[in-house]
């Protein structure tokens, strides 16, 4: 690279400061603030948290119910956010819970029928129901959080989803070649019950790097299997599977070679992000 393409080079700074009430996250750009985000240290709730959850009130007039998640509001779960492959998802998680599946890698899983997606609420869940959710909004003021049943599992380049086929690439990639050719490499390594969602950030990686990724998450989808199966009915609800901490998923988005440093003055914080750093960006 030639002095003048290192002279414009962007460089992006990440800035984490902690106290006890809250986190406060700043990203900056050539020293131009571009983004802030605010976090309660106190929230147990984060976007892509998975909960083995209750179903409270079935709202037929709404097509939506209530969740127990463990929150001093229930959640809301809307029919539309449960996802075709729901009954797969029940029967599975049922399957896991009794002992009676020990396999977790769903490769001899034999999927259900799909759910209609003009379908009724009332049809397909009951008050008192035990069931698999993923926040996709955290609650907000009087409201509790926004649930789903269509379960994910996002990694630095590759989104695990279950009980699905499907590779999909993100459409801020535009290179049609190296779309074909992450589709074609990531169904190469895909394991069998679940489908990907290529994320922009895998453009231009090689396949040793995908797999470990897609490894990693099938990794941490093994691991909540574990923990459903030892949940008890006096623990529910409870979370099975945490969102990365706030700094870490904000590099699993974010980071790039632009990165020039990142600064907290939190020790935990920094030991987190350290050895987040270091498994996914070693060098």
């Amino acid at each position: 690279m030639s002095w003048t393409q290192k002279q414009f080079r962007v460089k992006t700074e990440l800035i984490i400061r902690s106290n006890s009430s809250d986190i406060d996250f700043a990203l900056l750009k050539d020293g131009r603030l571009t983004a802030l985000n605010n976090e309660s240290n106190g929230n147990r709730f984060s976007v892509g948290d998975i909960f083995l959850a209750k179903i409270g009130k079935v709202l037929t007039g709404l097509n939506a119910s209530f969740v127990n998640v463990g929150y001093a509001k229930d959640g809301f779960l809307h029919y539309h956010d449960l996802g075709a492959q729901m009954r797969s998802l029940n029967k599975f998680i049922k399957g896991v819970s009794t002992g009676r599946i020990r396999d977790y890698t769903l490769k001899n899983f034999k999927l259900e029928k799909e759910l209609d997606k003009n379908g009724s609420i009332s049809d397909v869940l009951q008050s008192g129901q035990n069931m698999v959710v993923q926040i996709v909004k955290e609650p907000i003021s009087t409201k509790g959080p926004r649930m789903s049943s269509e379960i994910s599992i996002a990694g630095r380049y590759l989104v695990l989803v279950p009980f699905s086929d499907r590779v999909s690439v993100s459409q801020k990639i535009q290179d049609s070649a190296e779309k074909d050719r992450l589709r074609r490499l990531v169904k190469s390594i895909k394991p069998k019950g679940f489908g990907v969602i290529i994320r922009t950030v895998a453009e231009n990686k090689k396949v040793a790097e995908l797999d470990r990724d897609l490894q990693n998450s099938l990794d941490r989808w093994i691991v909540m299997c574990k923990k459903i199966r030892k949940v008890r009915s006096h623990q529910m609800p409870t979370k099975v599977l945490s969102e990365l901490n706030r700094a870490s998923s904000i590099l699993r988005d974010l980071f790039n070679d632009s990165f020039t440093s990142i600064v907290t003055n939190d020790e935990t914080l920094y030991l987190e992000t350290k050895e987040y750093l270091q498994e996914i960006a070693p060098d």
